[in-house]
């Protein structure tokens, strides 16, 4: 399976422990091999296997962390 990248805008990071919760969330996923959150930006970048996650997936663990995608 082709490995995807998506990059999703998250509205509510405001400091590092917020990104590293972002990409603790994220990184816990089935198939995330990795996601990189950009504080100045408001997004995360994630690489991962579309057959083992979906964005729909991506975006649930985000907003479980009490973030929310735009």
């Amino acid at each position: 399976m082709a490995i995807s990248e998506e990059k999703i805008n998250v509205e509510g990071m405001s400091c590092g422990h917020c990104t590293a919760a972002v990409e603790k969330a994220l990184a816990a996923l089935a198939g995330v091999e990795k996601a990189v959150a950009n504080l100045g930006e408001k997004n995360v970048t994630v690489t991962y296997d579309p057959g083992k996650t979906t964005k729909d997936d991506l975006v649930n663990a985000i907003e479980e962390e009490g973030y929310e995608v735009k």
